[in-house]
């Protein structure tokens, strides 16, 4: 099967699929590692658990929720991107889009705390052919970020936030 993102340059055939089973199984794992990773990351100051699996380098993004209204965070991959931030709602590649991203959607005003510094952004989502072009760059923080498409069917958003 060919992708439908033709700036993805892995085959959906190549990755393992994650079945329905596995991810009632995952998402909840996930959300409580997030949920750990966040309180030691802030507690340490950024010194503890601050990469991701492979190395890459870790942020806690600070949001409002959309239904609720009450402070949410979530460690992501830090991507900067000069004075911006890019924010991936990838979650695997699994089918679902992640919690977080209904929140930034609703409220765009996020905080990401990263090496100590906690500042403001305001975070738009990127539409086609901006994704295709910041494509490679997300690449070369985290790899992953081509099998987690190739996997999925959805469009794995993306945001780039700017300093506010």
């Amino acid at each position: 099967m060919a992708n439908k993102f033709s700036y993805v340059k892995t085959r959906r055939e190549d990755v393992q699929k994650i079945t329905p089973r596995a991810e009632r199984i995952v998402s909840p794992i996930i959300k409580y590692a997030t949920k750990l990773n966040v309180w030691v990351f802030k507690k340490s100051n950024g010194r503890l658990m601050k990469t991701f699996f492979g190395g890459a380098p870790i942020c806690v993004v600070t949001m409002k929720g959309a239904k609720s209204g009450k402070k949410r965070e979530v460690a992501l991959i830090h991507i900067p991107w000069g004075d911006k931030k890019i924010l991936v709602a990838s979650k695997g590649g699994m089918s679902k889009n992640p919690v977080w991203f209904y929140n930034v959607k609703a409220n765009p005003e996020v905080e990401i705390l990263v090496g100590g510094q906690r500042k403001t952004y305001l975070a738009e989502q990127v539409d086609a052919e901006q994704k295709a072009n910041i494509w490679p760059r997300l690449l070369e923080v985290y790899p992953d970020f081509d099998e987690y498409q190739a996997r999925t069917d959805r469009d794995i958003p993306v945001f780039v936030c700017t300093p506010q």
